[in-house]
């Protein structure tokens, strides 16, 4: 990373009062909890803060301090608005709707589209926290324990509990820098990972009955009359993608999660990376890396699974993918 831009970041941040942080719409483990690593540490430093998530906090990450604070709006004037893993700033919503310009973007993907005045993009990190617990010391920003939490549990939710191919010896070194600095490992993977509420299970049944394959492409969908027979709360997956694709033999799995206003929420995965879901994504106005991708489209459930099936299955039978 250019140490002068990083540089700049602290001379903004060290300059700054008032600050937002936000992410991503309907936002995954990293999304939250980079929010609150970095929300918590600026209030650390004496700053007034608002975290902002357009769509709220995550099942698996309320047990994180600070999360009682996230708020769906960001109210002005603010001195400095911090973008946390959101590779578009169309993707964090209405949360930026009195915001015009963002001033520190920190991001791990591909995509990332370098929307504010600075840019801390590593499309190598296998998260955003990841970044985060490397770019701490030079941001001016200190591990209380509510951070080290934060940052371990984002880290742990991107990797699928540091297990997916972009994890690396440098990840791994980062995941025990946090363990050192007191993060409760076996506690956090607990929480973000294994415990699930009993309506999120009764909403993965609804996807599981639905369950097909042709070939090596696996896929299910979850409507808005599932997600309210189950009673689920929040209008995400329940995190069902990531154990979806580790069905053997399931070179790429998809999951269509209705949503309100006609939306489909679609998200890819490729199991072991063997192939790049994010040009699939990209197809589709979407993004992210090449083992786990996203993107939101508008129209039936029927009519954008029909539309995404038949791009994956020209897609894993050579067709080539713009």
């Amino acid at each position: 990373m250019d140490k002068r831009l990083l540089k700049q970041a602290a001379d903004r941040i060290g300059g700054a009062k008032t600050i937002l942080v936000t992410s991503h719409v309907r936002p995954d483990g990293d999304a939250v909890s980079s929010v609150l690593a970095v929300g918590q540490a600026l209030q650390d430093l004496g700053k007034s803060v608002q975290i902002v998530l357009t769509d709220g906090g995550t099942p698996d990450t309320r047990h994180l301090r600070g999360s009682e604070q996230i708020i769906r709006v960001g109210k002005p004037p603010v001195d400095l608005v911090i973008t946390v893993d959101a590779a578009d700033k169309n993707r964090c919503g209405e949360a930026l709707s009195e915001f015009p310009n963002v001033d520190i973007n920190i991001d791990h993907h591909i995509t990332n589209t370098r929307f504010a005045a600075i840019n801390l993009i590593d499309p190598d990190a296998v998260s955003t926290t990841a970044m985060l617990t490397e770019f701490f010391p030079a941001l001016g920003l200190e591990f209380s324990p509510p951070v080290v939490d934060a940052l371990l549990t984002g880290l742990l939710t991107d990797t699928i509990g540091l297990h997916t191919s972009s994890m690396s010896a440098k990840a791994l070194r980062i995941a025990a820098d946090l363990v050192e600095m007191g993060a409760d490992l076996p506690a956090l993977y607990e929480r973000a990972l294994l415990r699930r509420s009993f309506e999120a299970m009764r909403y993965w049944g609804a996807g599981l009955s639905k369950l097909q394959r042709n070939g090596e492409l696996m896929w299910t969908s979850l409507s808005l009359a599932d997600r309210r027979t189950a009673d689920y709360p929040t209008n995400d997956d329940a995190e069902l993608i990531n154990n979806l694709s580790m069905v053997e033999g399931a070179a790429i799995t998809i999951i269509f999660v209705e949503q309100a206003d006609n939306q489909i929420k679609i998200s890819w995965r490729s199991q072991g990376g063997d192939h790049d879901v994010s040009k699939l994504a990209a197809q589709f106005g979407g993004g992210g890396h090449v083992p786990a991708a996203g993107a939101v489209l508008f129209g039936s459930l029927q009519e954008v699974q029909d539309k995404v099936l038949q791009a994956a299955l020209a897609y894993l039978q050579g067709t080539p993918v713009a």
